[in-house]
């Protein structure tokens, strides 16, 4: 295949990339412009062997280069824009130990689970441990 239709191929993945930026298609558009090159400095193979050399310098670039760019952008982080741990919350309900009840931080009431080894009176005032999605894990 002519190298200017690998350039068009990496040239349609990098745009696809570009345009879902979910950094899985570039690394396909990367193994396109290998070969491209590799034509385009003279390598006559068959079809097959360009498209072996596609696929594996695409899984290569993939498996090897992605996470490096997912930690280094920290894509595979997720944004904590606030936390709770640490605070104080105040039990609505008695809650036993290991027992699920409610709870109000900072004027709302959530949801809440004793995590600690004594159990909360109702009006009892208590630490957030652990959050997990609306779920409080609190401890006297």
């Amino acid at each position: 295949m002519a190298w200017w239709i690998w350039v068009l191929a990496g040239m349609l993945l990098l745009s696809l990339e570009f345009a879902t930026s979910t950094l899985h298609v570039g690394f396909f558009a990367v193994g396109a412009f290998l070969v491209a090159i590799l034509v385009g400095l003279g390598w006559s193979a068959p079809l097959w062997q360009e498209l072996l050399v596609f696929t594996v310098s695409s899984l290569a670039a993939f498996f090897i280069l992605r996470p490096i760019a997912m930690r280094k952008l920290r894509l595979n982080e997720s944004p904590v824009v606030d936390t709770f741990i640490g605070e104080q919350a105040i039990a609505i309900d008695e809650i036993g130990v290991r027992a699920r009840g409610q709870a109000e931080l900072r004027g709302s009431r959530w949801a809440a689970l004793n995590v600690g080894e004594i159990p909360l009176t109702k009006g009892q005032r208590c630490i957030v441990e652990r959050v997990d999605g609306l779920l409080l894990h609190v401890k006297a």
